[in-house]
């Protein structure tokens, strides 16, 4: 079947979304194909037009690197979706697989959220479900009906559209940060199981899957507004965690002496004086699908950080 491969998927995806302005080619006439035709993407990589066709049909699935630098060349890729084309000729064995108990966190990663009580800090697994997170950034998300996977978050919960002010663009870096694992780990049955239920759920997460286009997270601004105390702009941060790699440390900074850093302490107040509203609700889940959304974790570690359990 044509387009059956992640690799093919991705090239087809991604040829449609250009124009022939896009790579300075003459457009002639009315075209009956979205984007480019594949002829001319081959042309453009320098390989045969058959050749191309079974990249996309999935009857080639190990080009050689020179190939690869091509198409990545003639589709204009970046440097991450040229990454994410390399990973995604790889062969199984050469992939990077989620270890046993790969949602557990360090308790020495439980213990750094807890030295920082006034700064939200959490740690995201590759699905972007919630691991671990500290009693602000629960404060912080306060507003959803469950802190656990941001992606559910952004689509399904009303509240997603209304905690992010710019939620178009949180949006798109939310399935573009999937799509970015996804490379990693093509067969991954809980990217697979988040994947296929936002699918399912959300049409608007269905269409932005299909463009495949592909972000990690790094650093950005978010601005976000939040039931308690109104509008933040938040600088954050992202960490690869050097012992567990497929986990991301996720800090959320406001600028010095500024509103936002008034609206944390103020959130920071009413969450260590025990507001339940704040916290009690928002322990991470592991578990996408079900009827509940899946079991809550129960709290583990020291202090305020807390994490999701089997």
């Amino acid at each position: 079947m044509s387009g059956s491969t992640p690799l093919g998927e991705f090239l087809r995806a991604r040829r449609e979304a250009l124009k022939p302005q896009d790579v300075d080619l003459p457009e002639h006439g009315r075209r009956r194909v979205p984007g480019l035709r594949r002829e001319e993407v081959a042309l453009l990589a320098g390989v045969s037009a058959d050749y191309y066709t079974r990249l996309e049909q999935g009857r080639e699935t190990c080009p050689s690197p020179q190939v690869i630098d091509a198409v990545a060349g003639a589709l204009r890729l970046d440097a991450q979706a040229h990454g994410h084309l390399r990973r995604l000729t790889r062969a199984p064995h050469e992939r990077r697989r989620l270890p046993e108990g790969h949602d557990r966190v360090s308790p020495q990663l439980l213990r750094l959220l807890d030295t920082w009580p006034g700064t939200p800090a959490l740690v995201l697994g590759p699905a972007l479900d919630v691991l671990a997170h500290n009693t602000l950034a629960a404060a912080l998300h306060s507003g959803f009906q469950r802190f656990d996977n941001l992606a559910r978050m952004a689509f399904l919960d009303p509240a997603g559209r209304r905690f992010y002010q710019d939620w178009e663009t949180a949006a798109n870096s939310c399935v573009a940060e999937l799509r970015a694992a996804y490379g990693h780990d093509p067969d991954s049955p809980r990217i697979t199981e988040v994947v296929g239920t936002l699918g399912a759920k959300s049409p608007v997460f269905a269409e932005l899957w299909a463009r495949h286009e592909v972000r990690s997270k790094t650093r950005q601004v978010k601005n976000l507004r939040h039931p308690m105390v109104g509008a933040l702009e938040i600088h954050f941060s992202a960490f690869t965690v050097n012992d567990a790699p497929h986990h991301q440390l996720v800090v959320y900074q406001a600028e010095p002496a500024g509103p936002t850093a008034a609206a944390f302490a103020q959130l920071r107040t009413h969450a260590y004086r025990g507001d339940s509203t704040l916290t009690d609700r928002h322990e991470p889940r592991r578990v996408l699908g079900g009827r509940d959304g899946g079991r809550p974790g129960r709290p583990t570690g020291s202090g305020a950080a807390r994490r999701a359990t089997s």
